[in-house]
């Protein structure tokens, strides 16, 4: 039987520090950065290239990603909002761009300023772009399994949503438990539900510890066939449109 491995990404330099209120340095950041990269971590969400109006702490996305140390053996990824943002990720040679969109229609009006079905349309360019550049795809599902606005999120439409964004392109696909609620047994029905129109392999887990379930959530999805999971270092994180969830 071949061994098993799990791919961890790690999330701290991006959805870890994108909520601190303090602003972090250049320097600081990439430092960050390059000891998790000396840790072993070959996956690192580095920065986001969105309006620094809306996220000051990754007003210097472009300048962190050109200190960084490129390695083959390291993929360093960026979330972008929009065609603008990808280009700006394309410049600054990032290895993976991540859309994101949400299983909820009252979190996507408050983080995105659109419908779910809106966000799908603003994205495609963006994966038709990383198609013609031969960049590698992600999609994150925010709220994957409750919102904070309208609290529990349908099923089906959290299935919806991910289907949209295997559509566009996504070689894999992040589902959020963006404020820490979600139980085991959410994660259960969700990824039985999912895993009939996405690959398992393609899914990974993304959970919030806001309510100490996080690894009992983890466990649930290892259960369920799923093989990637994001991790924030030092439990760094939150969410700016979600008050009082904590990190991965």
């Amino acid at each position: 039987m071949p061994q098993e491995f799990i791919k961890i990404v790690e999330v701290g330099p991006r959805d870890g520090l994108q909520n601190e209120a303090t602003p972090v340095t250049t320097d600081t950041k990439v430092e960050l950065i390059r000891r998790l990269a000396a840790a072993g971590f070959q996956h690192i969400e580095a920065t986001a290239f969105v309006s620094p109006q809306w996220v000051p702490q990754m007003a210097d996305a472009s300048a962190v990603m050109a200190q960084l140390e490129r390695k083959n053996t390291i993929q360093y990824s960026a979330l972008v909002p929009n065609l603008k943002g990808y280009e700006a990720a394309l410049a600054a040679k990032v290895d993976e761009v991540v859309i994101f969109g949400a299983a909820s229609e009252a979190f996507s009006q408050k983080n995105i300023n659109c419908s779910i079905a809106e966000s799908l349309e603003r994205f495609r360019p963006v994966a038709q772009a990383a198609q013609r550049d031969g960049l590698r795809l992600r999609g994150s599902v925010s709220c994957a399994f409750v919102c904070p606005y309208s609290g529990e999120v349908s099923t089906s439409a959290l299935v919806q949503i991910a289907q949209g964004l295997q559509d566009l392109g996504c070689a894999e696909i992040d589902i959020c438990d963006t404020i820490g609620a979600a139980t085991a047994n959410q994660v259960r029905v969700a990824y039985e539900a999912l895993a009939k129109v996405i690959p398992v392999e393609k899914m990974s887990g993304h959970f919030h510890d806001t309510y100490g379930q996080a690894l009992a959530n983890i466990l649930a999805a290892l259960d369920s066939g799923i093989r990637i999971f994001h991790a924030s270092v030092a439990g760094l994180g939150g969410c700016p449109y979600a008050k009082g969830a904590t990190g991965n």
